[in-house]
């Protein structure tokens, strides 16, 4: 990973655990954070998510986001956010994540011959991610709201931003006795990424931005504490997560771009071609397609976050609503 996502990530966790340490009853001056306009929360997130690319898939062709997506390759991300709310329907975050993305053919569900040339294919990957992003959260309702005193509970809301993101795709080879032993693919050019003779393949970055969207429910347990459910898309510029995106290349230039070591390694990874619909084909001919390059990859996740408001609270705000629905009339 590159130092300065090393650093951003770090440091947004270090003030994650200052901000935590200082909940505890004795409020004073210099642990306040925010007041009943200015508001400032931090909490943690936790939920499954999913890789939507070019490795795997469902029964008939290869299509893009929900359709083709593998529960069996579901992983839990991880991470932790701040969100400064300057009034009660706009919130600026920043958070950081850490999940596992993975993709195989051997796993698609063979019932024709669309599957059959993916599952023929029989490539694989895995990666760790770690993401870092700044976002902008909308609570419709509470805009619509904002010059009354209603405050539900319960409030739906959407959010986007831009954030930046790191993987390093891994490939695996298994050998005659079953063991399976990984590699690491951008070094590989499997797809000739930066050779001369494939000017189209450009080498990619292992550190990224990308574009998360996406929307919730925030429900107000109370002042203090609040739960939320969230989807949350993330768009990349890059179709490399899985190293896979053109086409397949010519094995005799691996010898010239890279080590003896990783020729010999690039030139049995880069196509691990099973016989299925050609019986005893092993090798996709140069310039075969060997991935779906009109689209990029992404990943999203469903996530369950638990939010903590940092600093004084005097009064609870539902209970100063309804002390003021209950109060006597004034006599004029």
């Amino acid at each position: 990973m590159k130092p300065r996502l090393h650093n951003f990530v770090g440091k947004t966790l270090f003030v994650l655990l200052i901000c935590i340490s200082s909940l505890k009853r004795s409020y004073s001056q210099a642990f306040l954070f925010g007041n009943d306009k200015f508001k400032v929360e931090t909490g943690i997130n936790f939920g499954p998510s999913f890789f939507l690319g070019d490795l795997g898939g469902h029964r008939g062709k290869g299509t893009n986001f929900l359709k083709d997506l593998n529960l069996d390759l579901t992983k839990m991300m991880k991470g932790a956010f701040i969100t400064v709310y300057p009034n009660s329907w706009l919130g600026f975050r920043v958070a950081a994540d850490i999940t596992y993305l993975e993709g195989r053919d051997d796993i698609i569900n063979t019932t024709g011959i669309d599957e059959l040339w993916r599952k023929q294919r029989n490539l694989d990957f895995k990666t760790t991610v770690i993401e870092a992003y700044g976002c902008i959260e909308v609570f419709p309702t509470m805009f619509f709201n904002k010059n009354t005193e209603f405050e539900p509970r319960l409030r739906p809301y959407g959010l986007a931003g831009i954030g930046i993101f790191h993987f390093n795709p891994k490939g695996s080879l298994t050998d005659a006795n079953g063991n399976k032993t990984w590699y690491n693919l951008q070094p590989l050019r499997t797809e000739g990424e930066g050779m001369a003779e494939y000017p189209n393949s450009k080498p990619y970055k292992l550190t990224q931005m990308n574009i998360p969207m996406g929307g919730g429910i925030k429900y107000y347990l109370s002042d203090r504490i609040n739960i939320s459910m969230e989807v949350l898309y993330r768009k990349t510029f890059t179709d490399y997560i899985d190293d896979v995106s053109k086409t397949y290349v010519d094995p005799k230039y691996f010898v010239k771009y890279l080590s003896g070591q990783n020729a010999a390694i690039a030139a049995k990874i880069y196509d691990k071609t099973i016989p299925i619909i050609f019986p005893g084909m092993t090798r996709w001919p140069e310039g075969t397609q060997r991935g779906d390059k009109k689209n990029g990859d992404a990943y999203f996740s469903v996530m369950a976050r638990i939010g903590v408001r940092l600093g004084q609270i005097e009064a609870s705000s539902f209970a100063k609503r309804a002390a003021r629905q209950t109060r006597c009339p004034s006599v004029y």
